[in-house]
This record gives C-alpha cells, sequence and structure tokens, in this order.
C-alpha cells in the first residue's frame, strides 16, 4: 500500500463528561476469577446498556441515575447491584454464579466418547445451519479496532532501541494501564458502521461504510484504512472446514473430518441465552497442526454452533504472533441459518525480546437488523466496497445514537491520547521516514517526489546515472494525475526522460485514459510486460554491464474499464522506435536476399487485453486501486496485439494472442498452493527483440517471473507455454524436527516447465551478424524436449529470509549451463 491512514478524531471533552454519571467495572466467575468477556450491562425498563469486552471491563455513561445496574449473561445467575446517587463516578463489580445443571454421574463403560454422537449430528446439520445457505442476507455491522504497544518504559531511557525511540517521543502522562497493571501506549483506534450484503447464486459482497472514525499514529489519509475495517474483514466462518485467520488456514472445531484434527470433551450442559447448549472442550490432536484450542457451545435442539471461546497454540508456525483469543456468538436469523451476532478478536504481536515493545490487537464486530432472501440486483455489487461521501464526517452526537456498544473509558482515553502524541514534532518525522520508506515517494503539497529506489545506477552505457522524478497526488486532483522522471548519464551524455497523464472518469465502474511518451535505455531480454510486478529486478539489472542494449522512443495512449466487477478491458495503441546501442541486424527480405539487413526498426501495435477475476475486493488509495485478492478463485488473462504496418512509420505486419489462468488454493493439510499458466503465438515474421524472449534470471535473488537457471536471452520462440507451480507445506514437514521445529522453518517447492518452438519464418529473418558485420548473440530454441527446473527450499529463516535450491533438468549440453543454483529473496509473511 503506498500511503499512510489520516486521522479524522473528535477528542472527548473531560467537561461534558463531567455532567453525566459514569459507572465502571469487571464482571468475572465467581468460582474461578475468570474474567467474562461479552457480559449484557444494562438499567432495567430502558434502553440502555452496553457489553463488556473481552477482558471484562465495562463502562456506562448515565445522564440520570437509576436504582440499580443488571448484569446477565448466558450460563449464569442474573444479578443487580445498587447505584449510589451523588457520585460521579464509581466502579462496581461483579462476580457471577453460574446456573448450569451438572450432568449427572457417567459411568464409564467401553462405549465411544459421548461427545462424538453431537459431533456427527453438528456435521450433519452444518448445510442447514450455515448462513451460506440462504439466498441473500444483509445487516447492519459495527466494527471496532484498537491498536497498543505494550513493554514501554513510562520515562525516557537512554539506551538505543525501538523501545527507548517510542518513549522518548511520549510524556509519562499518555500511557494507560493495561489489565496485567503493565503500561499501554495506544497508537490507533477506529470505528465504522455499515452495510453489508451477501447474494448466493452467484457469489457476492457488498459493504457500503456509512460512517468511519479513524485515529492513528503516523496516519496520513484516512480514506484507505475506512475500506478495510469494516465488518467483511472480519468474518470468521467455522462452518467452513477451514478459517482464515491472519493469512493461515485452521481446520475449524466442526470441519468435515473433525475427528483426525480434535479431541472433544464433554463438560456440561447449560443454557446460553435462550438456547439449551452442549459444552464441549476442543483440543488439537497434534501441537503442529494449525489448529484451534477452546470451548464450543452447540443448540441441543438444532446442533448449530450458539457459541465458540478459542485461541490458537502457541506451537503454531505464526511470524510475530504470540497469541490469538477468538470469541463469536451465534443467532439464528430465520430459515434455520445461523449468523454471528458479535465476533472479538484479540491478537498479541510478539515482542522481539522481554525489553523490546509488543503490540495487542483488539477487533470487536456486532450485527444487527439482520434480514434474508432480501436480493439485489447484480449491478448493485459491481463496487465491491464503498464509502459513502459522507462517511468520515458524522459528529460525536451520531456516533454516541448509533454505535452498537457504548465506548468504555479507556476508549475515550485512547482517543484522545493518541491525538496528543500525533501532534509531537519528534512522531511526525517519524511518520514522513517511514512514508518515504514504504512507498519511495516524499509528499510535497500537491506532488510526490521519487521514486527514490532508482535515484542512481551505473552501468558500461551510461556510466553514472541519476534520475528524479514526481507525481500529481490527489491533494492536486481526484480525476487527473501527471507523473515523470528525468535520467541522465554521465558516460552516454544522454537525457531520457518519461511524461505521462492519467484521467480517472469512474471510480464505480473504474473507468481511466492515459498518455505517456519515453526515452530510454532497454535490454532486449528485459523487454517482457510481466517484469512490471518486480520492479526490484528491473532497477538491480540497470547495473553492471547492460546486455543488448536498445534506446526505445514509446508513445502510448490507452482507455481501460471495468464491464462488470472482476472483469477489466484494456484497449491500447502504441508506437515504438527501436534504436540498438550494439550492432544488430535482421533480414527484411528473408535469407534469399542477404544484402538487405536493417538495424532500426519501428512498431504500432493496437492492442485488447482482459483480465477476469472473479469476485476480486479493490480497495482505493487516493488515485490507485489496491487489489485484496480475490480468494481462491483462478484469474483469467487475455492479450491480442495487432501490428500494424505502415502506420506511423511503423516497419511490420503481425499479430500476436497470449493468453494466462493463476490461481491459489488451500490444499488442507498440505498447505498452500499456486500456480501459473501462461501461452502465446506470434503469427508473423518480426525481428528477434518482439519475439517471447524468455526471462533468465542471472542474479543470486529469486523472482518468480523468471526461470532461475536460464540465462538472460538464451531462449526465444514464437509459440510457448509455460507452468509455474509452488508448493507452501507452512511447516508441514519442518514442524517434525525439534530444533528445525523451535526455528519455526518452512519448507516449499517450486516447478517450472516451458515448452516453446520457432517457426521456419522467423529463422528466416535472423542474421548471423548486425549492420556492420559484427557476429551477433545468438539464442537457442526450444524443441520437443520442455525446458525444466525444479526447486527446494526453506522460508522464514530469521522470519524474512528464503532460500531456494534449484536443480535444471534439461538443456545441459551447453558449456556454461548452470545446473544448479541456490536463490535468496526477503518476504515478510506471517
Amino acid at each position: 500500500m503506498k500511503n499512510y491512514i489520516i486521522f479524522l478524531v473528535a477528542l472527548f471533552g473531560v467537561l461534558g463528561a463531567q455532567a453525566q454519571t459514569r459507572v465502571s467495572g469487571k464482571v468475572t466467575d465467581a468460582v474461578t476469577g475468570e474474567a467474562l468477556p461479552f457480559v449484557s450491562i444494562y438499567i432495567k425498563n430502558t434502553s440502555l446498556g452496553t457489553t463488556t469486552d473481552d477482558t471484562g471491563i465495562y463502562s456506562l455513561r448515565l445522564a440520570t441515575i437509576p436504582d440499580s445496574i443488571t448484569v446477565s449473561f448466558m450460563g449464569y445467575i442474573t444479578q443487580s447491584k445498587a447505584i449510589s446517587k451523588g457520585t460521579p463516578s464509581q466502579v462496581i463489580d461483579f462476580q457471577l454464579r453460574t446456573n448450569a445443571l451438572n450432568l449427572q454421574e457417567i459411568v464409564i463403560r467401553p462405549t465411544e466418547n459421548p461427545a462424538f454422537r453431537i459431533m456427527r449430528e453438528v456435521v450433519a446439520h452444518k448445510k442447514e445451519n450455515d448462513k451460506r445457505k440462504l439466498m441473500a442476507y444483509n445487516y447492519e455491522a459495527y466494527t471496532k479496532m484498537q491498536f497498543e504497544v505494550d513493554n514501554l518504559a513510562p520515562k525516557k531511557v537512554h539506551k538505543v532501541g525501538l523501545r527507548s525511540a517510542l518513549s522518548s517521543m511520549v510524556d509519562s502522562s499518555m500511557y494507560i494501564a493495561g489489565e496485567d497493571g503493565k503500561k499501554m501506549l495506544p497508537f490507533f483506534m477506529s470505528e465504522s458502521l455499515s452495510d453489508f450484503y451477501y447474494n448466493r447464486d452467484p457469489k457476492k459482497t457488498k459493504e457500503i461504510i456509512k460512517a468511519s472514525k479513524v485515529s492513528g499514529i503516523g496516519i496520513q489519509d484516512g480514506s484507505l484504512v475506512t475500506q478495510v475495517i469494516g465488518s467483511n474483514h472480519q468474518d470468521y466462518n467455522f462452518y467452513m472446514n477451514w478459517v482464515s485467520v491472519l493469512q493461515k488456514n485452521f481446520v475449524s472445531p466442526i470441519a468435515d473430518g473433525w475427528k483426525g484434527y480434535y479431541e472433544y470433551e464433554l463438560l456440561d450442559s447449560l443454557y446460553v441465552g435462550n438456547n439449551w447448549c452442549y459444552k464441549i472442550k476442543v483440543d488439537q490432536k497434534r501441537k503442529q497442526d494449525l489448529a484451534f484450542n477452546g470451548h464450543i457451545w452447540i443448540a441441543a435442539d438444532s446442533y448449530a454452533l450458539r457459541k465458540i471461546d478459542v485461541t490458537i497454540s502457541k506451537s503454531a508456525n505464526i511470524n510475530l504472533v504470540e497469541s490469538v483469543h477468538l470469541v463469536q456468538e451465534l443467532l439464528p436469523v430465520g430459515q434455520g441459518a445461523w449468523i454471528p451476532a458479535k465476533t472479538m478478536a484479540t491478537m498479541k504481536i510478539a515482542k522481539l525480546s522481554e525489553k523490546r515493545p509488543g503490540i495487542v490487537a483488539k477487533v470487536t464486530t456486532s450485527s444487527k437488523d439482520v434480514q434474508v432472501n432480501n436480493e439485489k440486483e447484480s449491478s448493485f455489487f459491481q463496487q465491491s466496497i464503498e464509502v459513502t461521501a459522507k462517511a468520515n464526517a458524522d459528529t460525536k452526537l451520531f456516533w454516541e445514537e448509533k454505535r452498537h456498544d457504548t465506548l468504555t473509558v479507556s476508549d475515550q482515553q485512547a482517543y484522545a491520547l493518541i491525538d496528543s502524541i500525533r501532534s509531537s514534532p519528534k512522531v511526525e518525522r517519524l511518520t514522513n521516514l517511514v512514508t518515504v520508506l514504504a512507498t519511495g515517494y516524499k509528499k510535497v503539497g500537491k506532488v510526490s517526489l521519487g521514486a527514490y529506489p532508482y535515484t542512481y545506477a551505473y552501468n558500461n552505457i551510461e556510466g553514472h546515472r541519476f534520475q528524479a522524478g514526481l507525481k500529481t497526488n490527489i491533494n492536486f486532483s481526484d480525476k487527473w494525475e501527471l507523473s515523470g522522471y528525468t535520467a541522465y548519464g554521465t558516460e552516454d551524455e544522454c537525457l531520457k526522460y518519461r511524461a505521462s497523464a492519467r484521467y480517472i472518469f469512474s471510480r464505480k465502474h473504474w473507468s481511466e485514459m492515459g498518455v505517456s511518451r519515453s526515452e530510454d535505455l532497454q535490454q532486449v531480454a528485459l523487454l517482457s510486460d510481466r517484469l512490471n510486478s518486480s520492479p526490484f529486478y528491473v532497477g538491480f539489472s540497470r547495473f553492471g554491464e547492460l546486455e543488448m542494449p536498445m534506446l526505445i522512443k514509446e508513445s502510448n495512449f490507452y482507455l481501460q474499464r471495468d464491464l462488470i466487477r472482476g472483469v477489466t478491458q484494456r484497449i491500447a495503441i502504441s508506437n515504438k522506435v527501436f534504436q540498438p546501442q550494439y550492432d544488430f541486424g535482421y533480414y527484411t527480405s528473408g535469407k534469399e536476399q542477404p544484402l538487405n539487413i536493417a538495424k532500426d526498426f519501428n512498431t504500432t501495435e493496437l492492442t485488447y487485453s482482459a483480465r477476469i477475476a472473479k469476485n476480486e475486493v479493490f480497495v482505493q488509495n487516493d488515485n490507485e486501486r489496491i487489489s485484496l485478492g480475490n480468494g481462491s478463485w483462478p484469474v483469467l488473462t487475455f492479450k491480442y496485439t495487432l501490428g500494424l504496418n505502415n502506420v506511423i512509420g511503423s516497419s511490420f505486419e503481425y499479430q500476436r494472442a497470449d493468453v494466462g489462468i493463476s490461481q491459489e488454493f488451500v490444499m488442507g493439510s498440505l498447505g498452500n498452493a499456486n500456480y501459473r499458466i501462461d501461452a502465446g503465438k506470434i503469427f508473423s515474421a518480426v525481428p528477434y527483440p518482439l519475439l517471447e524472449v524468455h526471462l533468465g534470471n542471472e542474479t543470486p535473488f529469486y523472482y518468480d517471473q523468471t526461470y532461475q537457471l536460464m540465462d538472460n536471452f538464451e531462449f526465444a520462440s514464437d509459440s510457448y507455454a509455460s507452468l509455474h507451480y509452488e508448493q507452501f507445506f507452512e511447516g508441514l514437514l519442518m514442524n517434525r524436527l525439534p530444533l528445525i521445529k523451535k526455528l519455526k522453518w518452512r519448507t516449499l517447492a517450486t516447478a517450472n516447465v516451458l515448452y516453446g518452438n520457432l517457426s521456419e519464418k522467423n529463422l528466416s529473418i535472423l542474421s548471423p551478424t548486425g549492420a556492420n558485420g559484427t557476429p551477433q548473440q545468438t539464442f537457442m530454441t526450444l524443441g520437443s524436449k520442455p525446458y525444466v527446473e525444479v526447486g527446494y527450499g526453506i522460508e522464514n529463516i530469521f522470519k524474512v529470509l528464503r532460500v531456494d535450491a534449484f536443480h535444471r533438468l534439461t538443456y545441459l549440453n551447453q558449456p556454461v549451463t548452470r545446473k544448479f543454483g541456490l536463490k535468496f529473496s526477503v518476504q515478510f509473511k506471517l
């Protein structure tokens, strides 16, 4: 993501609070002393009330003083306590006793576990109880997020490190006390109110953010975070066999294969609200499995999941996460389906050491006013996430009336403290630095300077290359974006540049057009559009010796539009002038007239491309769109290119077609996999820079768009088909080895297969020498035998390092062929 996120904060004033009575306290189990989350706190015969958070804490503000306050919780005896009059702030704690009916004495007989019978019924009734059975449903959702830093010193320290750096930026009065008494520093707080819609056939979702309140340290633009804090991103459906938590797939306690992953123990029978339920303890069978531990409550009449309270084991192979606690309550909504009424997730980000800070994240989502089978037209779901124009402009009074829960005292303190910290000059300077490092651009008013990673390079053609660029941002216009750069080489003394303009017609059916003009050095082996997703590879390739460099002068115009959600089409016309900076040549009339050798050439191309990604979710960041993926659905691409002869000086008439399909999917206990299949054909004779020059990789780094043991410009084709496959075992194999298990290394496997061919008509225009008579660098063609390389590797070394070992299995008879190689990459994965 390219920018950080700005606050829209309203301070909760102390003077306004003094006119009300504030009642707060903690609710615990009278026997165990355990804090009770989601407990209902209310004033009888009124609509006033709240619930406890995951630590059992509650806070309620009252304009008038009632006689008493009442606490009600499923499975416990309802309790009321008197409120003192004339006391503006008072603490009333509750210790609740269970009203559970204990099971009769169980006689152990050589029969099956009694919980197994219940679990078989749960699985048998899953389709009846799963919300996905409904043709449609919608509800109003309220989501609250809070992030806090813990393990910080309350006063400045002189040691160098992250802890001391953060501590030096804030005053000791800005800390709040956490549950364990440690000092906590809130740095992000958000609330959102939205309408969520779901249609089953075809499956589509939409969330309309009606109101959003965002406050965070280091946030520079609140529009992006507003789109990602809604309930759609906090959906945990335990009726699915695999539940995604932090981009990891955990097997559900009520999965179809429940018996193979969990141990079950029937503990009790009791009321949960108005439902008589079985309380069952669940424990994962094997520590290395991605599974949960905790309790589930099953409704005795429908065998529906009424409540779940589970944690993720520390043995789960998740980077930087110390613990995850999920609590969810579900209620029936019609036609037998159950929808989560409230979900609370608490995640503790692991400290790198005992003396370094950690992060506690709390996310609460609730739903109300559920409607079922109110289907919407397909066009309604065109934009998956929509933010209303006034989403960030609602008042304090609005939130007091509309939020599903009353803010606790700590929540109100968090809003005020975040605003105080944000105004610190040290924090502001740190924010600007982090933004530059993350995006490559520095925002200065209406323009952003950069991109900084391309500021300098050194190679044999340009010598020292210096580059400076900028682009306008949303402060300039939410329709127009102007961008460009200039570069100069001390050796070739040549000025290069790129200038472009882009206009956004519509953000609902995303539509835009753009025009650009550029003159810059490129390399024949790196002309592929596939490298657009590997900017660091392209930047790294500008260092050292440039292979077959060409000065390319390009003019381009395009139109792009989303036809429907998930279907994007693009039409472009471009003109390119290729001026090789080495002795290049090709036959203009075939080998029968070998004296007709040309060096420079022009192309004018008309291109149509389409991309189909079902259910893809986009968020908007300034004038850009960011994809959040499309689940496990495949992504299809198609591109057709028509080369026009004698149009704007073009030299050839040709046609080309390319297709592709890619997909990521879950393979259960085997982990995750992804594949990419590409195929294409060029139907006319063209100079070899216009062929499919297969991307080699001569660097020590791993790039998934390249063939890791293939040299640059080793193979070229005019028809090809390729497969790229990666299997991530997510610790499956390494978890069996004690030492490796402690290091949390993960294994993976890779395979690249490439078929290709070069037709006789393209072979006929290849000249063995350049226009000046210098022998040209040759390349090989693929025949009936494919190029094949396989790899295996370990990721998550030091949490960020991936190392792959590759073996080349075919075309081994060349003297410089690399048969084996190691590749390295840095990645950030949970």
